[in-house]
């Protein structure tokens, strides 16, 4: 008994760390720009087929095609923020929703159209592999993925702490007029933290891709669990998202102990909102004066 529940807090831990950086740009962008991206799951849905080319072309394992994905999700949001998010930010919140739900639509019927509607997965030399410890087994591509995304994390953290877009990005998410007043260039800011965002969501993507098949529909797979870790860690806070994710893997795996794999998501939804009936804000938000 004691050696299933370590196997599943494990198991757990691995997906939740992965499901913390998925989630991560999702915190970033609304903590800066103020505004709930509903089409950022399809950005972790680019990230797996730039991930899958880089591998089916390219020959980079799914680790290294994460950091294409990288790029090229942030090549793609700073694109969108630019071009459509930014004309939106003072607009009122159902014009924001009506936006970022027609990007949705556009870019996953753009991928059925582009891609096609098959599923499509990568060969790995260690996609079967697991490490055994004693009476536990590690599944290796989990492990490589939750390794890739403490990497990421501990990247985006000294972004943010050590860095003078760092703290542009942080002093435009505090007060963006005080921002400008101290010159900074607000756009510029608002155009590269959408663009960390999307690509955080891409590369999580990328990770993913080891152990999970891309299809146009596979955001949709993952776009209430990151709204759950977001929520869960406090909107807005970027620590809160991945603070968030271990716990909704944690409760996701514990959860099949007791309950067929099929529910473990209403064992998921039932303690978030048990938890947010004590405290909106969240883990690590701030709460409302």
């Amino acid at each position: 008994m004691i050696s299933a529940f370590l196997q599943t807090l494990i198991d757990g831990l691995l997906i939740g760390g992965v499901y913390g950086v998925i989630a991560v740009g999702l915190s970033l962008v609304f903590g800066v720009l103020k505004i709930v991206n509903f089409a950022q799951a399809e950005f972790l849905m680019i990230g797996m087929y730039a991930a899958w080319f880089s591998w089916a072309y390219l020959g980079l394992d799914p680790v290294f095609g994460a950091f294409v994905a990288l790029a090229v999700g942030f090549a793609l949001g700073a694109l969108c923020q630019r071009l459509l998010v930014q004309h939106v930010l003072k607009a009122p919140p159902v014009a924001q929703i009506f936006l970022t739900v027609g990007l949705l639509a556009v870019i996953e019927n753009g991928a059925l159209m582009l891609f096609g509607s098959e599923f499509r997965s990568v060969r790995t030399p260690y996609q079967t592999a697991a490490l055994e410890l004693g009476p536990l087994f590690i599944s290796v591509p989990y492990l490589v993925a939750f390794i890739a995304a403490l990497a990421i994390s501990g990247a985006l953290w000294l972004l943010l702490t050590r860095t003078w877009i760092g703290r542009a990005i942080r002093a435009t998410s505090q007060n963006a007029n005080a921002a400008q007043l101290f010159g900074i260039d607000t756009r510029t800011v608002y155009a590269i933290a959408f663009g960390l965002g999307t690509g955080l969501t891409a590369f999580g993507g990328g990770v993913i891709l080891s152990y999970s098949a891309v299809s146009p529909t596979a955001g949709a797979q993952f776009v209430v669990l990151m709204f759950t870790v977001v929520v869960l860690g406090g909107l807005g806070s970027v620590l809160g998202a991945l603070v968030g994710g271990l716990i909704v893997g944690v409760i996701q795996s514990l959860s099949t102990l007791v309950m067929p794999i099929q529910l473990q998501n209403l064992a998921l939804f039932v303690v978030f909102i048990t938890f947010l009936a004590f405290r909106p804000q969240g883990l690590l938000g701030k709460g409302a004066r």
